[in-house]
């Protein structure tokens, strides 16, 4: 079990909270001080990028298993809350400040670093209120962190929740025209799923009894054990009907923030309505806690349900996969573009999950890692030219290839890591994907009908170079500046990411291999 601690705290406590000290420090600045906001925004940022490589050295992927407490990386287990209740039933109420990390978490706090500094970089295009912004911007970071990596179910919804606050002003403060409608959309989609996690929270809390101490308890570790939830409770007893509904009110809470079809219409609208770094983080980390939270939560303590489910989840998977790619082929603007693009591509995730094989899981959490950061990368992209052209209509440019060379240069790589070109990081992880869905006998049908939005992403793909970088410039846009250094400085770092994995994948892979492998083995047994 690897430890790191920095001044007697644990890591994982700097990565979380840090960005809290960073926001009391921007909050404590003078509103008039707009430049020294923004460095401070960036410097804790990036303070977090350094702390995530730091664990990187000190990472032992080779016993990162997922239910097991051994396995667990830099683990820190205190009392939070701890009530001795008269009520029989119930007993001794402990709720823990348990936190932890293995090869499912461990990626996407390293995403959520990235991201986050890539993020605060590109809000530099904020030019008001800036210091509400940014402080909002660093507690966004705080709740993405913890939700990552908790280890308690009381906690990790304390962190879950936390998310719904800055995201729903960031978004209707400073977002576009239509932004409230999107701000009280997105809050309301959000807040309906956490709704059945909650429900199913206190389900599991009432059901459990802990091996060790024989209390309730909401340590996810204990709860993938199956000795925890008592064949008498309502939640216990392999393959009973609660537990199946148990999963699915987990799967709706999930699946909203994914968003799987038919919760995905909050996405194109937040997008579009959102600020560039909002989207970023929105479309970089935010939509694969989703993902993360069936993973982490629904399957290891509902494997029977997760494989009595394996069909219908391999179908919204494809419907998700083509369904996200034929409306992004009908889309006239860049962002909903994008957003529709990330339906289908967060599609190939559930696919991989659905196929309940360890090359399919390691291939849904390595897409998780590379949509982050290509998707990452086009809404920076998308972010440039709206700023310089404030338009952001596909029909509405031409030729931008020969007046902003550098420009094209990054949006290239980014678009042919999204259809999947060999060489870049999405042509290995969606490989492993459908491989995993070919090599399950229940949903390999399923799995060759979704080869069709390859198909479909490359034409929506082409067809937007055509349409923007191609052909003639037209005279309004003579103007127009290549992109500056700053945003080169936010979309590079992402960019070698990209192609540094499509070559050495295995750089990634040791990481999460052991923890896949673990989960499938935890499902299927």
């Amino acid at each position: 079990m690897s430890q790191l601690n920095i001044l007697g705290i644990g890591i994982l406590s700097w990565i979380i909270f840090l960005p809290i000290l960073g926001m009391i420090i921007v909050l404590l600045i003078p509103k008039s001080q707009t430049r020294i906001i923004k460095y401070v925004a960036v410097f804790f940022s990036l303070i977090l990028v350094i702390l995530a490589a730091l664990m990187i050295t000190r990472y032992d992927a080779s016993k990162a298993g997922v239910n097991n407490f051994e396995s667990l990386q830099f683990v820190e287990r205190v009392n939070w809350i701890s009530l001795d209740l008269p009520v029989a039933s119930v007993g001794k109420v402990n709720i823990e400040y348990f936190l932890g990390t293995d090869g499912i978490s461990f990626p996407m706090i390293l995403l959520t670093a990235i991201i986050a500094f890539v993020g605060a970089v590109a809000s530099f295009s904020v030019k008001n209120n800036e210091k509400g912004y940014y402080a909002m911007y660093l507690l966004l970071v705080t709740g993405m962190m913890g939700t990552f990596c908790a280890l308690d179910f009381f906690l990790f919804f304390v962190f879950w929740e936390i998310m719904l606050f800055p995201m729903y002003f960031l978004i209707g403060i400073w977002g576009g025209e239509r932004r409230e409608y999107a701000a009280i959309k997105f809050f309301l989609y959000t807040l309906f799923g956490s709704v059945f996690i909650l429900i199913t929270m206190i389900a599991l809390f009432f059901s459990s009894k802990d091996p060790q101490t024989g209390y309730h308890t909401f340590n996810m570790i204990t709860l993938m054990d199956p000795r925890t939830l008592e064949a008498g409770s309502f939640l216990g007893g392999i393959g009973t009907s609660l537990r199946y509904l148990a999963f699915v009110a987990l799967y709706i809470g999930f699946a909203i923030k994914v968003p799987v079809f038919p919760f995905h219409t909050w996405l194109p609208d937040a997008h579009v309505e959102a600020p560039t770094a909002i989207s970023v983080i929105l479309a970089g980390v935010l939509l694969k806690m989703g993902t993360y939270g069936i993973m982490r939560i629904s399957y290891p303590i509902f494997p029977d349900a997760a494989r009595f489910f394996m069909y219908p989840l391999a179908i919204f998977a494809a419907i998700n996969i083509i369904y996200g790619a034929l409306c992004a082929m009908a889309q006239k603007d860049f962002k909903k573009l994008i957003a529709y693009s990330s339906i289908s591509h967060m599609g190939y995730v559930l696919l991989g999950m659905a196929s309940m094989t360890s090359i399919g899981m390691n291939g849904a959490i390595f897409q998780m890692f590379n949509h982050g950061t290509i998707t990452a990368v086009m809404f920076l992209m998308v972010g440039v030219i709206y700023d310089r052209a404030h338009t952001r209509g596909l029909n509405d440019f031409g030729g931008l290839a020969n007046k902003m060379p550098k420009y094209f240069a990054v949006t290239m790589v980014a678009f042919f890591a999204s259809i999947g070109l060999p060489g870049l990081s999405a042509f290995i992880s969606e490989s492993f994907i459908f491989l995993g869905g070919f090599r399950s006998d229940v949903i390999r049908i399923i799995a060759i009908i979704s080869t069709l939005g390859i198909i479909l992403n490359a034409g929506y793909i082409l067809w937007t170079i055509q349409r923007v970088f191609l052909g003639t410039l037209p005279n309004k846009w003579e103007g127009l500046n290549d992109i500056s250094p700053r945003e080169l400085v936010s979309s590079v770092p992402l960019v070698i990411i990209i192609i540094l994995l499509g070559i050495l994948p295995s750089l990634f892979l040791n990481f999460i291999t052991t923890s896949a492998n673990y989960l499938v083995n935890l499902i299927i047994k």
